[in-house]
């Protein structure tokens, strides 16, 4: 509804006409939801409430009503919104306090006076307020008055207020102008007579450069700071283009600023760099305006200052390198620690496997292939974890039913936290759609309630909930996230809780607050990771003894979630027919693996070791019905654009990319074309041939 239609009484519901008049106040007053504030729906206000706010709405001046004893709720007219600058979005509705929370130190007093029944008026005060200009000086005039019910209690505040500081501004320039063409307007003997006798004491001993110019540049007056300062006497400079004293790569940008004060603009802080006499350059900061037709200006010499704010920031990135090596240090360490533990169990039952079949006894053989093998898949879980903590993952991104996926996980995840431990899960009405790796949001919410269920050392319950989130401006940047729509996932638990310190270190790579060999520290590091490669993010609340929340924000996808008979058509695999398949690895072993593999599954398998020799199949007019490839390659050409290469010689071929690490940018920032896979080291010869069977079932189609 246009604001206009809020004028009308007709146009509104009869509990509601008390807001007719408003506008784009009444709008604000409809728009908020109400349900959980203080006061109720508006159609249950009080009636003295709904009085006096029907005759600020229909004010033509500026007025607010703080309405309440205690926490007041702001309210304000249509004519009050220039003076809220970038609050006007949530103001209304809001407490007092929090509203002009920068000025509530000195509003307080007068507010409590005015309740008091000592009613105040006030004319040009000054206050420091966050304004859509920034942090500003401003200037108002305002009157404050009690509103009593008609018990003779306090029931609000009501307040009339205006913002002068346009004209305070403009009296005070006129008083400059007015002084400067006092000073400049006399004969040059009175002004120097007048500058002895009215400014000598703060233009003579001030260390700080004045400075009086044309528009067009030109010196009029300068004080002695400039032969302390810069090296220059007031004959050398009078009469010169201050112009020719600035550096060059500022000289546009000082023009800039001068035609900007010819127009009338005032600058508090104006820099550039002035020419030394002895043609070194200091940095100066000016605070310039117009006054009587000329440039007025008081600098100061902030060289020291930016010298030691450049020392600063170098002192800072070494800080931060000390720490990121700290961090590298901690990693690695962690990392050698269970890698070896792990290839410890690997090597050691490959070396029994071979010492058995060395003398014939293969009748418990199989044990040692399995242990070695477990080994290898906890290996290949702990680089996928740490992938993910560093965002280098290769991830397999689909249009994802959150809902759907959690649902699909209950029984799961009741089994994994045991009796003792209650989950509810609370599905968002209406969830959009998330497009993730299916696979990595099951193993972080896994690992959440893994978590939660493990501060919960006697037992608890487990919350997962799910919503729709619109971040505004102000939410996405305490979430680090750009505004726009988000899924939350939340999971809480009525556990331990954590301390600020552990929060802060939460999200660290071996990390742990388990006892040792409970915990590798990886679950929390691996969930971050997960939520920033797929441009959410995730957060923690907790406090200790009243349980922790953590809550991942996933952005929304504007298409439609895959269906699971889609799903289940992806992994439908069929047999090999003979077709013929090229494969590039520059490691042997790898290569020759998947040769012995697919040939086993009655492939054709030719072999490549670099791009090169590749393209040299290609080129030699074999039919070759799908290419393996490994991204990173020697040689100069990476797997992309081996691929590139091999559909410009054969358009439309197949091609699975095989990876130990995400090359994001190398296989199109996980934007595969048509007829393209990934498939992630180190992976399994059933996952290969399955991965295999599914896109031969699209050649020739």
């Amino acid at each position: 509804m246009p604001s206009d239609a809020y004028r009308d009484i007709a146009s509104l519901p009869p509990a509601l006409r008390f807001l007719a008049g408003g506008g784009e106040a009444t709008k604000l007053i409809l728009e908020r939801d109400w349900s959980d504030h203080p006061l109720g729906p508006p159609e249950a206000w009080p009636d003295i409430l709904k009085t006096t706010l029907s005759t600020v709405f229909n004010s033509p001046e500026s007025m607010i009503l703080a309405w309440g004893d205690q926490a007041q709720t702001f309210f304000f007219n249509e004519t009050y919104f220039p003076l809220l600058g970038p609050r006007l979005g949530w103001a209304m509705g809001a407490p007092f306090q929090v509203v002009w929370a920068d000025a509530w130190q000195q509003a307080k007093p007068i507010v409590e006076d005015a309740f008091a029944g000592r009613s105040r008026h006030f004319i040009d005060l000054p206050w420091k307020l966050d304004t859509d200009r920034g942090k500003a000086d401003t200037w108002f005039s305002f009157s404050y008055s009690r509103v009593l019910s008609p018990a003779g209690d306090v029931a609000g505040l009501f307040i009339f207020t205006n913002e002068t500081t346009e004209r305070v501004l403009a009296d005070a320039a006129l008083r400059e102008s007015q002084e400067q063409l006092r000073l400049v307007n006399a004969t040059l003997e009175a002004q120097v007579a007048e500058r002895t006798a009215d400014r000598n004491r703060l233009w003579q001993m001030s260390t700080d450069l004045m400075l009086i110019a044309a528009f067009d540049g030109t010196i009029e007056a300068v004080n002695p700071a400039w032969m302390l300062t810069l090296g220059w006497t007031e004959q050398a400079l009078i009469g010169k283009p201050l112009f020719s004293l600035i550096h060059p790569d500022d000289l546009s940008h000082t023009i800039d600023g001068a035609d900007e004060i010819a127009a009338g603009q005032n600058f508090a802080r104006f820099e550039n760099r002035y020419r030394h006499a002895d043609s070194s350059y200091r940095d100066i900061a000016w605070t310039a305006g117009p006054g009587d037709g000329k440039i007025i200006a008081v600098g100061r010499d902030v060289t020291e200052e930016k010298i030691a704010a450049e020392a600063l920031a170098a002192a800072e990135d070494q800080l931060r390198q000390a720490q990121k090596m700290e961090a590298v240090g901690q990693l690695t360490g962690g990392l050698a620690h269970d890698f070896n533990n792990l290839l410890t169990g690997m090597m050691g039952n490959l070396e029994l496997l071979q010492l058995r079949i060395a003398r014939g006894r293969l009748d418990d053989a199989e044990r040692f292939v399995i242990a070695a093998q477990a080994a290898g898949r906890r290996a290949a879980a702990l680089t996928q974890r740490l992938l993910a903590f560093s965002r280098r993952q290769t991830l397999d991104p689909r249009a994802t039913d959150i809902n759907c996926l959690i649902f699909g996980m209950e029984d799961l995840l009741r089994r994994t936290v045991g009796p003792t431990t209650d989950i509810d899960v609370i599905s968002g009405a209406g969830l959009w759609v998330a497009m993730i790796d299916a696979t990595q949001f099951e193993s972080a919410i896994l690992n959440l309630c893994i978590n939660a269920r493990d501060a919960m050392p006697h037992g608890g319950r487990i919350t997962i909930e799910t919503a729709n989130k619109w971040l505004d401006d102000r939410a996405a940047r305490e979430r680090d996230l750009a505004p726009g729509q988000y899924l939350s996932i939340c999971v809480t638990d009525t556990g331990t809780g954590m301390t600020p310190e552990t929060i802060s270190r939460a999200f660290e790579p071996f990390f742990t607050t388990k006892p040792i060999g409970q915990g590798t520290g990886l679950g929390l590091s691996m969930i971050y990771g997960f939520a920033r490669q797929s441009n959410g993010q995730v957060q923690i609340h907790s406090e200790l003894g009243h349980g922790t929340t953590i809550c991942l924000y996933l952005p929304r996808y504007a298409g439609d979630a895959l269906m699971p008979e889609e799903e289940e058509a992806i992994a439908t695999a069929e047999a090999a027919s003979g077709e013929t398949i090229l494969v590039v690895d520059d490691e042997a072993t790898i290569r020759h693996l998947i040769d012995e593999v697919l040939e086993e599954q009655g492939y054709t398998v030719i072999g490549a070791g670099d791009g090169a020799a590749a393209l040299k199949v290609m080129q030699s007019g074999a039919r070759i019905d799908l290419l393996i490839t490994d991204v990173g390659l020697p040689g100069g050409m990476n797997g992309r654009q081996v691929a590139d290469a091999a559909r410009m010689l054969q358009p439309g071929l197949r091609i699975l990319f095989i990876t130990g690490y995400a090359e994001n940018a190398a296989v199109g920032n996980g934007n595969l074309e048509p007829g393209m896979e990934l498939l992630t080291k180190p992976f399994t010869m059933f996952g290969l041939t399955a991965k295999v069977a599914e896109m031969m079932k699209y050649v020739g189609g």
